[in-house]
């Protein structure tokens, strides 16, 4: 079984140098409710110092034109992007510090130096397309990731998990024609920023590897959990990916004032203890967890201190348990839409 005693942590004071808009959601003070949860199990998880990523790497999912806007906006900051996003002076800097961090952290999980970790990063990453910020986001941290993994670490088929409450556009359109990412998204809909229904299930011969599940508002611990349980893993374990990267928000909080969805601190365990079993039977344990949303403090403290538990504590025996999804219930209506999309692919996902 994997060495739990080998989780990586990367957190570092510079993030929150990415200074926001008086009343902005997507502030600096996130990072102190994650920091608080994180402080709470120091001594079990090592750490990884923050690296800034260099342009290649970003440019591996980014146009060129896009990281240079980015860098002229600093120069007249503060500014928005859109009405959503916006620059403060050292954004630039602490974007490519979260990229490349994340980058880093894969990397050392990848080659075996840790077995699987945390990246407590920000600005979130998403919604980032390859020609534009959006939705708070700079630089798509989890593709960096991803695309660094194939390139420097001799890793080809990944699972990119977007369990965040928005649907992860940015991811989605960086890899819906290429078959070696499985992007699985469980996200309320319709939200933000619209897309991520269920008919959107890639293209060319990526056509399949994108799975959207679509969620509808009041989805709770039984929905999110029970979704994972029947549609993510059967296609993961088809699928057979060499490591998981997790979009890992904590917007679908009951507490967060941008969200409909009602997950708990015992949901965010429940579904942690899920991807950590999936990790430990498909990839050796090797997943890595990436900072998204979150903007109520108390589920960001909740969400982090439940995703270490999970994945620091021992598996309780009930941690495989698959939730039933009766006639009329919402799960029930969501599976359905699944199988109505991706059945015939997948045939484990149509086994209930």
């Amino acid at each position: 079984m994997p060495d739990r005693s080998r989780f990586r942590i990367v957190e570092d004071i510079r993030f929150r140098s990415h200074r926001s808009p008086a009343g902005h959601p997507e502030r600096p003070e996130r990072l102190l409710a994650v920091a608080h949860a994180i402080k709470s199990f120091e001594g079990s998880f090592s750490r990884i110092e923050p690296r800034a990523a260099e342009p290649e790497e970003i440019l591996r999912v980014h146009d060129r034109a896009h990281l240079r806007e980015i860098e002229r906006a600093v120069q007249q900051a503060p500014a928005h992007l859109d009405p959503d996003t916006y620059v403060s002076s050292e954004s630039f800097d602490v974007a490519r510090l979260a990229a490349g961090s994340c980058v880093d952290l894969a990397r050392s999980i990848a080659c075996g130096e840790a077995t699987a970790g945390l990246a407590a990063v920000r600005p979130p990453g998403h919604h980032a397309e390859a020609d534009r910020a959006m939705g708070f986001c700079l630089f798509n941290n989890v593709a960096i990731a991803a695309r660094a993994l194939q390139s420097e670490a001799g890793l080809d088929k990944l699972l990119i998990l977007d369990w965040d409450v928005h649907h992860g556009n940015g991811t989605q359109h960086s890899f819906e024609a290429d078959p070696s990412i499985l992007y699985v998204s469980a996200h309320e809909f319709p939200h933000y920023p619209g897309t991520g229904d269920f008919g959107e299930a890639g293209c060319g011969a990526g056509l399949g590897t994108t799975v959207n599940i679509a969620l509808p508002a009041g989805c709770g611990d039984g929905e999110y959990l029970g979704v994972l349980a029947h549609v993510l893993v059967p296609i993961a374990r088809q699928f057979e990916p060499e490591m998981i990267l997790v979009s890992c928000g904590f917007d679908a909080h009951r507490d967060d004032p941008l969200s409909a969805m009602q997950l708990s601190g015992p949901g965010y365990l429940a579904i942690t203890r899920l991807v950590r079993q999936l990790a430990d039977e498909l990839c050796e344990g090797r997943v890595v967890f990436v900072l998204e949303g979150g903007y109520s403090p108390s589920g960001l403290q909740e969400g982090t201190e439940a995703l270490l538990r999970g994945m620091l504590e021992t598996l309780p025996a009930e941690a495989t348990s698959r939730p039933e999804a009766p006639a009329g219930s919402t799960l029930r209506a969501v599976l359905d839409r699944v199988i109505e999309v991706h059945g015939r692919r997948y045939p484990g996902i149509a086994a209930l």
